[in-house]
């Protein structure tokens, strides 16, 4: 006998209240999660929601009533987005509440204001249709014709993705249909919004982390009435309840903020798929460097591909890139953070009064050590990714727990000059101002960014003209176009390039090449001077020349001599507990009780995290890798079933 869980209001208050009905013999096999249902409720019948199946009664069987069918009426989109959820609760390891308070945008007693977008002042008249260049052309016509087939759209730093974006959404509006817009909240700025609003006026809506419930109710509630067509915002705005959904576009698809650090620990991506398909609906992926997941897909032909290989702008060339070895600086006696080159290119754009970027590349930052005379970063031997300085004079693997002494000589050339990398945006403002004091300085980070429209406002700033130079992290390379940037300096490459994970690489190109793109996106033509002790670091040579497919090839032969995803399938488990020696108990017996159960799979670790202690609560990392995902997550199911109190397991 088939038991189904259901919901009869979708309120937020009244989510975690469920029913149980028996499942009647001749809808065994036609009920899932997500259908409307007929259900007798005390004296009423009330229509409900299915939220899941289950051999498991929760009550005595006899007083349970019985499901009278399935409602006639129109799917609601309310039906669609408990599917969603269903799925993300198998695919995610997350409860159905959890999901289901994710996907859902229920009611909240809490009064619905207006929205405001960024205090500034919207354009009243619609701009015209910008006309599309033939690439662009090319991939709004192709990505139709094969619709609803998912697309990667695939485009150089500047080569007008966003018009193809608007392109298809007016596409889609012809035809009744809405569109949801993916961005990264980093890059939720009026500049990138501007020229929605011009094309689409008021039948755009914003969502952002800034908004309080009320202000994000109100706006889902006016997709769900049909009041606005286009959806843009972060990862939540998947979730918008539009009724007649045809396209969602993922700007900068290999972004990490797309990844829930929350549960459902869900990656948007992999969510917009499931959505769409439900829907009947269209993905298009855009970037400038995919993932490379993203575009293994897209070479196997599960995705589309669409190629925009030049600039847009008439007469606006990719930049000129100079790779500076910091190990020949340094024996020429320079230690300053300025290369020669770097210093010389900063003096003459002040004289010319141009615009420049120094940007620190501190993401991935882990704490790695290296020689600042050969360059050599110390490394796992074992698992091929960077080891972490410690307390206590000691260098750990935080995949497989490998440890050495932290060594006083480089054990490649002997040079005494081996450290690690410590420098922050602030101490970077401080020397600009030393050797350049008659720059005038902006530096956006996290101290600076702290305030709502803090972001906004010192963008605005700098777009401006009032200040020469922007300092700052990697929030300033992201989709900006400032036509007066002419130099991007990338003060140490290596802070990304050795973080300690098997993506480092991957992520140091994708920043590095973002980076790049800032310069010469007007008139004038742009420079970019990348900054490292690892000159010959295929990512690196690949950012500068902008080539992403050399870089490509490159990291797939390392993915498959080890097995890493996408050429195998790997998931992570934190084991936490407020005591060390129970946490490793816990993890040694994951770890055991996996290889027993599951001999094809191959399992690293148990190790510390890389950060073994947060708040007094003690953290053990290990990985399991297969070939196939599927194997994986019958672990996951497994481990959760038997170990759930001590574990996070996210399938990498």
């Amino acid at each position: 006998m088939k038991y189904a869980n259901v919901i009869v209001d979708i309120s937020l208050e009244k989510l975690d209240k469920t029913f149980q009905y028996r499942v009647p013999e001749e809808l065994q096999d036609s009920l899932a999660p997500g259908m409307q249902v007929v259900v007798p409720f005390g004296s009423r019948t009330l229509t409900a929601y299915v939220l899941e199946l289950t051999d498991t009664v929760e009550f005595d069987p006899e007083k349970l009533k019985e499901i009278q069918g399935i409602s006639e009426r129109a799917v609601p989109i309310e039906s669609q987005l408990i599917s969603l959820a269903a799925w993300m609760k198998e695919t995610y390891g997350c409860t159905m509440n959890q999901a289901l308070k994710t996907v859902l945008p229920a009611k909240r007693r809490v009064k619905a204001r207006e929205a405001r977008v960024e205090q500034v002042e919207l354009p009243r008249e619609p701009a015209a249709p910008v006309e599309l260049n033939e690439a662009q052309r090319q991939a709004v016509e192709g990505i139709c014709q094969a619709y609803p087939q998912p697309a990667l759209l695939f485009g150089v730093t500047g080569s007008g993705k966003t018009e193809v974006y608007m392109e298809l959404i007016a596409r889609m509006q012809a035809q009744g249909k809405q569109t949801i817009l993916l961005i990264p909240e980093i890059s939720l700025t009026y500049q990138n919004l501007r020229r929605f609003y011009q094309r689409f006026g008021d039948r755009v809506s914003v969502v952002n982390s800034r908004l309080s419930a009320g202000e994000k109710y109100a706006h889902f509630e006016a997709a769900r009435k049909g009041q606005v067509d286009i959806m843009i915002g972060p990862r939540s705005a998947l979730f918008t309840p539009f009724p007649n959904l045809g396209l969602i576009l993922v700007d900068e698809e290999h972004e990490g903020a797309y990844r829930s650090e929350t549960a459902p620990r869900y990656l948007a991506t992999e969510v917009a798929l499931e959505r769409a398909w439900l829907a009947g609906a269209g993905v298009v992926f855009g970037s400038a460097t995919p993932s490379v997941e993203t575009y293994t897909r897209a070479l196997n032909g599960a995705y589309g591909l669409y190629r925009l290989p030049a600039r847009a702008k008439a007469g606006s060339l990719l930049p000129t890139v100079s790779i500076v070895d910091l190990r020949e600086e340094l024996k020429e006696g320079n230690k300053s953070i300025f290369s020669r080159k770097l210093a010389a290119l900063m003096e003459q754009r002040l004289e010319r009064g141009e615009q420049m970027m120094l940007f620190l590349n501190r993401r991935g930052y882990a704490g790695f050590v290296s020689c600042r005379s050969c360059g050599t970063a110390l490394r796992c031997p074992h698992c091929d990714v960077a080891l972490t300085s410690h307390r206590g004079g000691k260098l750990v693997c935080h995949y497989c727990g490998y440890t050495i002494p932290l060594p006083d000589r480089c054990p490649s050339c002997g040079s005494p000059y081996i450290a690690g990398f410590g420098i922050g945006t602030q101490k970077v403002e401080a020397l600009v101002h030393k050797r350049f004091p008659e720059a005038r300085t902006l530096r956006m980070d996290l101290d600076t960014t702290g305030r709502k429209d803090s972001h906004s406002r010192l963008l605005a700033a700098f777009a401006a003209g009032e200040a020469d130079i922007l300092i700052g992290t990697q929030m300033i390379v992201k989709g900006h176009d400032f036509p007066r940037v002419t130099l991007m300096g990338v003060l140490a490459a290596d802070l990304s390039l050795y973080g300690e994970d098997f993506r480092a690489t991957e992520r140091t190109f994708q920043l590095l090449t973002q980076a790049a793109g800032r310069a010469g996106r007007g008139a004038s033509p742009g420079d970019v001077v990348i900054q490292t002790y690892s000159p010959d670091n295929y990512g690196i040579q690949a950012a500068a020349r902008q080539d992403y497919p050399g870089f490509y090839e490159q990291e797939m032969r390392y993915r498959r001599l080890l097995g890493y995803p996408p050429a195998g399938a790997m998931m992570s488990i934190l084991v936490t507990s407020r005591e060390e020696e129970e946490a490793q108990r816990e993890a040694e017996t994951i770890a055991r009780e996996i290889r027993q159960e599951f001999p094809d799979t191959a399992v690293i670790g148990p190790a510390d995290a890389g950060i073994a202690r947060i708040q007094d609560v003690f953290r053990k990392n290990m990985y399991v890798k297969h070939p196939k995902r599927e194997r994986l997550l019958q672990v996951r199911k497994r481990v959760e079933g038997a170990h759930g109190s001590f574990v996070q397991i996210d399938i990498l």
